[in-house]
Parts: C-alpha cells; structure tokens; sequence
C-alpha cells in the first residue's frame, strides 16, 4: 500500500485514541458513578441504581428547572446570535467605510475573559448606581430601571443578553468568511437578470451559506449547552436558583461533597449532547456524496 496513503490513518487513529481517552472513558466512568452512592462523607461505595435519576427527574429537586433552563439558554443565544450575526455580517461584507474597524470591534467582546464581562456587566447592571440605570435617569426614563440581575424575573434574560453581547461577532466573523467565499459572478448574473437584493440573498447567498451556517448553529448549541462560567460569572446561579443551569448545578454538587448527584447530573448532559451531536451529523452530512 501506498505510504501516502497509510499515513492519515495514522493521524486519523491517534485523533481517536486521544478523543476516546480524554472525553469517551471519562464520560463512561462518570456514568458508573452515577449509578453509587459516591460523596466526600462516606468511604464506602454503594450500588443505588437509577435512584440518582430519579431524584433528578422527579421533580422533588430543582433539577428539571435547570434542564429547561439550560435548553431556554440554548435556544435563545443559538436563534439571536446566529440571526444578528448573520445581519452584521452582511452588512459588513458592503464596500463600506472602515469595515475593518467596525468588524475588529463587533469581534472584540468574544475574546474577552468571561470573568472580566461578568465583573464589567455586574456593576454596569448594578440596581443602585450602575450604568445602564443610571443612563436611563439621564435621558428621562427612570421607568425602564430594572434589577437588571437581581430580578427573578428578568435576570436570566439579561445573562443571556450578555452572552448574546458577547457571541455575535464571532458568529459574525465566521459568517463574513463564508460569504466573501461567494464568487462575485453568481451576483453579476443575478444582476443581469434584473434580481434584487432580497432575491439574491434568498437565492444565492443563503444557498450557500447553508453549511457555514449549519457550522455556527452546532457550535452555538454545544455552547449552550455546556454553559457555565457566563451565568456563574454573572449571577451565580441566583436569585433563588432562577438562573442556574446545569453545569452551575454539577459545580455546587461537587462544592458540597455530593459527587454521586454532581456525576448524574453531568451524566444527564453528557448523554443528551451525544445525542444532539449525532443527529446534527446526521443534518450535516445528509447532502455530502461520497465518491
């Protein structure tokens, strides 16, 4: 056989040992955990079943909140930042002026530390004296204030405009590679025929933006559906547990010793993310045709 041939194969398997060792086996493991009694205040190890499950899907515990928490977190930021994202970026890929400028500042907040969004938005949210309300007394709308991420009704839509804030011009910049990938003549030949532009963004550029798209829609819902450190950053889970998601919830489990509960948890999203994962390959690749 060709050693040309041989090689990526090669490459190919240590891309799945090191895959398999660090994600697959700890994954399984936790999972075996689930099934125990495991905490920081017992040495022993006890088989429980799916009593661990149960107690997350029960509905005694908070848990199925933070499940439809997580799933609303996800939906909400994948929808707005794919949709504003996709606005910037075509309006940014026009001849207009400065549009580097305007692109490196739309990207700038996604390769900020989350850490330091949360503490800049934690006091520019601020109920007393923060920068939002104290804006809106300025020009005369003290009734819009709001305990932006004290309000148990409000604050987990602010933590998820944040996170918006902060994801769109990634998205954005992604998107603005796939549609100056484009070639111009598909437009040209639009134009001759006498196309507008809502008909050759309905019947070229979005065509073929359909896998870019399908790209930053899969990164933003394994994203979100692994989020912890915007909602940890910014509210911790609070006020009354309102805004906690999954992963804050494994975090305060293991914080406390209870690792059984902590590793169902995880299990749970580990589970249901390999699920999502295949279906969307299954999406993904359903046009690709093998030669």
């Amino acid at each position: 056989m060709n050693k040309s041939k041989i090689y990526p194969w090669y490459f190919a398997a240590g891309a799945i040992f090191i895959y398999t060792a660090l994600s697959v086996i700890p994954g399984i493991i936790g999972i075996g955990y689930s099934f125990t009694d495991w905490s920081a205040y017992s040495k022993e190890l006890n088989f429980v079943g799916f009593q661990n499950f149960i107690d997350v899907f029960s509905g005694d515990q908070d848990y199925l909140q933070y499940i439809l928490n997580t799933l609303l977190f996800t939906v909400v930021t994948t929808a707005a930042k794919t949709g504003l994202g996709l606005l910037f970026a075509l309006a940014l890929s026009r001849n207009i002026k400065a549009k580097n400028f305007h692109r490196g500042v739309m990207y700038m907040p996604s390769v900020l530390s989350i850490l330091i969004i949360g503490l800049v938005f934690t006091s520019i949210l601020n109920p007393k004296n923060g920068l939002l309300n104290e804006g809106l007394r300025m020009i005369g709308l003290e009734s819009l204030t709001q305990r932006w991420l004290t309000d148990p009704q409000i604050a987990f839509w602010s933590v998820m405009g944040v996170d918006i804030w902060r994801g769109t011009g990634y998205i954005m910049t992604i998107l603005i590679v796939g549609i100056l990938a484009i070639p111009n003549v598909y437009y040209e030949a639009a134009s001759i025929d006498g196309a507008n532009g809502f008909k050759k963004f309905s019947y070229i550029t979005l065509p073929m933006l359909k896998q870019t798209l399908a790209v930053t829609i899969v990164l933003n819902v394994l994203y979100g559906l692994k989020v912890f450190d915007m909602v940890y950053a910014l509210t911790n889970g609070g006020p009354g547990h309102r805004t906690e998601v999954m992963y804050t919830a494994v975090f305060k489990q293991f914080s406390q010793g209870l690792y059984a509960q902590g590793t169902t948890i995880s299990s749970v999203m580990f589970i249901f993310m390999v699920i999502v994962g295949y279906f969307m390959i299954k999406i993904l690749t359903k046009d690709e045709v093998i030669e």
